[in-house]
């Protein structure tokens, strides 16, 4: 039977890595494995399928296209004002609307133009908005010829966004009474580090602080805390309910979550949907969490990083159930397939648990502050959070320049306002609709089985390789791999026999014997590829199991 080459304290070494290092090793692996033996050195004898990354391989075209049309705009009111060669002006805001309703009558050619007119006709509509404000923001903001002001986000962009994420984030009932103010970011992954360096910075946390962290989770939120900047005492509360013997169900029991009514755990991040289960939150599960902020713990703070719920009909955030006490993270890359924009976005409302604490520490505290954002304010105790955010992503020193290049945050409206036209709903259904597909195409070829769940994303799989011996096999099978193998042979096995890449598991926090499947970045029948090589490793497993 064949096996890895490496041996078995190889692969150990290398199973410490993060997931996205040890990936490097399984496709160094893969490739190499591509060619033919010796003699046939360069004759490629099958293609590396990479489903280590959750980069979609779909592009929200349409957006895009407005976006371009844009451009032109823009283009042209810049050389009304100023035309020297290739010299222009700065857009002039009076007049603006008007001008570009002349542009969309007279450049019916441009791809894109109709849905960019659709998406200025539904803002100026849904919000509210002064008509020459807002095209002159698109347009003075689509050429970036000024710095971002204000900037933490502009103005009509962040009444866009707030509509998208009431829209997909709150199932469409935001919080009444409340208003979330947000901070557009370079993607999901800079507010990730902004929140956790600004809540240290200003003594909301502190060195050794108890935070929780719902897994299995996406990688950083397990290595970040384990920085000696931060050094978190670190609780586990992990989804360990089972449907059936060998079907992991990824949901979290009752006590589990009753960790976070301990007052000490003074923070709980989640991902919502899950990764790499891809769930989102029960009913049961946020209600017992609203019920332990309400009567155990009112200031425990939440980091939600949804990024995936517009995968979920229905998704509601724990910022909407609980707004006091939620920092929201989102990002457009997934949904639209635009992971190299780094598109984000931070969401406080300002009614908030972080500004009261801010409001009530003490007289030494409050002084380094002062001290800190001083140049900014001259009554620095007044700047929300949300604002020293934006000041600590710059260092304090770089506030006045500080904020999302505005090409980006023309990007990130017009991605908002698709999804609220009918156009950007059926894109939507379109890309559940394939996760949902590759997820069946894997599932027949691995021949596995996976609890069913309506709050599925399906935008990765993990599937608990130790759980499946013990439902096929029994538990003298399991305990036979535990006993022979690593938990991440499996993975070599697969880049080396079959150039398959895929994650452990066990580097989100997951069960050792679990791999992650990213649904998202592979063509269909793909999937069944996967599927199917993965039976087989685990059929070969269990041949040499039944020969001993």
């Amino acid at each position: 039977m064949p096996k890895t080459t490496l041996s078995r304290e190889e692969i150990r070494s290398f199973a410490r890595l993060s997931p996205f290092e040890l990936k490097d090793k399984f496709i160094t692996i893969a490739q190499s494995a591509q060619s033919d033996k010796p003699g046939q050195k360069g004759r490629t004898t099958r293609a590396m399928l990479n489903a280590g990354r959750g980069n979609p391989n779909w592009v929200a075209t349409g957006p895009r296209e407005a976006y371009h049309a844009l451009g032109y705009f823009a283009i042209s009111e810049s050389r009304r004002v100023w035309t020297a060669d290739n010299l222009g002006g700065m857009p002039e805001e009076v007049g603006c609307a008007e001008r570009f309703e002349h542009f969309i009558r007279t450049h019916p050619e441009l791809p894109g133009i109709e849905l960019l007119k659709a998406s200025v006709d539904l803002a100026v509509k849904r919000f509210g908005f002064d008509p020459d404000a807002f095209v002159h923001e698109l347009a003075d903001s689509s050429i970036g010829d000024n710095y971002p002001v204000p900037g933490r986000i502009l103005h009509h962009t962040e009444q866009i966004v707030r509509g998208y994420v009431a829209d997909e984030m709150f199932d469409h009932r935001p919080p009444a009474g409340q208003n979330l103010s947000l901070f557009a970011t370079e993607g999901g992954t800079a507010a990730m580090c902004y929140i956790f360096d600004s809540l240290l910075k200003n003594g909301i946390l502190k060195k050794g602080d108890r935070i929780a962290l719902m897994v299995p989770v996406f990688t950083p939120y397990l290595e970040i805390p384990e920085l000696d900047t931060y050094d978190f005492d670190v609780v586990r509360v992990e989804a360990s309910l089972f449907t059936e013997t060998g079907v992991r169900q990824w949901r979290y029991p009752e006590e589990e979550i009753a960790k976070l009514a301990d007052p000490t755990v003074k923070m709980v991040c989640c991902v919502n949907p899950s990764n790499p289960p891809s769930l989102a939150l029960s009913t049961r599960v946020s209600e017992q969490i609203m019920s332990i902020v309400a009567e155990q713990n009112p200031n425990l703070i939440i980091v939600t990083d949804d990024v995936y719920g517009t995968f979920v009909e229905g998704f509601r955030s724990l910022a909407a159930d609980l707004p006091r006490n939620t920092i929201l993270v989102y990002s457009y890359s997934k949904h639209y397939g635009a992971t190299g924009w780094r598109l984000g976005v931070i969401g406080l409302h300002d009614d908030n648990v972080i500004d009261a604490m801010l409001a009530a520490q003490g007289p030494d505290e409050k002084a380094r502050l002062n001290e800190r954002y001083g140049t900014l304010s001259l009554e620095p105790e007044k700047i929300t959070f949300i604002d020293r955010l934006v000041a600590d992503s710059r260092q304090v020193a770089l506030n006045h320049t500080a904020g999302l290049s505005l090409p980006h945050q023309v990007m990130m409206s017009l991605f908002s306002l698709f999804d609220m036209l009918d156009e950007g709903q059926a894109y939507k259904h379109r890309i559940r609709a394939i996760v949902r597909q590759r997820l069946e195409l894997l599932l027949e070829g691995v021949h596995m089985k996976i609890s069913e769940d309506p709050k599925r994303a399906a935008y990765y799989i993990e599937l608990d390789l130790l759980a499946e011996a013990e439902r096929v096999h029994g538990k003298p099978f399991a305990d036979f791999l535990e006993k022979n193998y690593e938990p991440v042979d499996p993975l070599f096995r697969l880049a080396e026999q079959t150039s398959v890449v895929l994650l452990n598991g066990g580097g989100f926090d997951g069960p050792e014997w679990s791999v992650r499947v990213s649904l998202a970045n592979l063509d269909d029948l793909d999937y069944l590829k996967i599927g199917h090589h993965l039976r087989a490793i685990f059929d070969e497993y269990a041949q040499e199991w039944q020969g001993l």
